[in-house]
């Protein structure tokens, strides 16, 4: 059985300043909403975060970028977030933009123990300067090495207790490859079921990637409304 935190503040209570984490998410899709609040009432400050991209100025790990509690990013886009964009031109931040597939893959290399790996992605680039490229078959590949983090804030729609976990259609994106590659994994959860109640042909995370469970509603903000006329 996994713990099961009674609040958020619990959850994210051993996350001290200057800790790398990986958050879970496409765009608001799939964040663990709950858990980015506590980190933003507790305060730590000169955190790496690694994540697709870094919310919206109001919402999300906007939040915590509003609070200069994010010392360097780790993510694919900047996105809506005008904040963001701001503090990287303004040179207030740190930031590494990578690929969004060789995210992915950095993500889920780490998480299966492997290094490093070549991809085409970013050759001829400024992606590619300083590291390593190798040709294969004719054609050049960059070394890039793979992604872990001290800990991995997730969201999934359901858990059994033993920390099984199911992800609702598109909020999988990152969720389970970062479930994997966190030294401490802390999912967000909507549903809690009793161990033996969730089909195992249909679990996602395995439960060995999960040291901890918090149930909470999620207000599921939707980044950009577009409306039929």
């Amino acid at each position: 059985m996994k713990p099961i935190y009674s609040s958020a503040e619990e959850a994210v209570k051993e996350i001290q300043d200057g800790a790398t984490l990986m958050v879970g998410g496409f765009g608001l899709v799939g964040i663990p909403e709950k858990l980015i609040l506590a980190l933003v009432e507790k305060g730590v400050k000169d955190l790496t975060v690694i994540s697709n991209n870094c919310g919206v100025d109001d919402w999300g790990l906007g939040l915590l970028l509003n609070n200069k509690q994010i010392k360097k990013m780790i993510g694919s886009y900047v996105g809506e977030n005008k904040e963001f964009e701001r503090q990287v031109l303004a040179g207030e931040i740190e930031v590494e933009l990578t690929p969004q597939g060789t995210l992915a893959e950095k993500i889920r290399a780490g998480g299966a123990g492997i290094p490093a790996f070549y991809t085409p992605a970013g050759v001829g680039t400024p992606i590619a300067d300083g590291k390593e490229i190798r040709v294969f078959d004719g054609k050049e590949y960059v070394l890039e090495e793979s992604l872990r983090a001290d800990f991995a804030l997730i969201r999934a729609a359901k858990a059994d207790k033993f920390g099984n976990l199911i992800y609702n259609k598109t909020a999988q994106n990152f969720n389970p490859m970062m479930a994997a590659a966190g030294k401490i994994t802390i999912a967000e959860v909507e549903e809690i079921v009793e161990t033996g109640d969730l089909d195992p042909a249909i679990v996602h995370t395995p439960s060995i990637y999960v040291q901890g469970l918090l149930q909470a509603n999620q207000e599921k903000r939707i980044e950009r409304l577009m409306t039929r006329s």
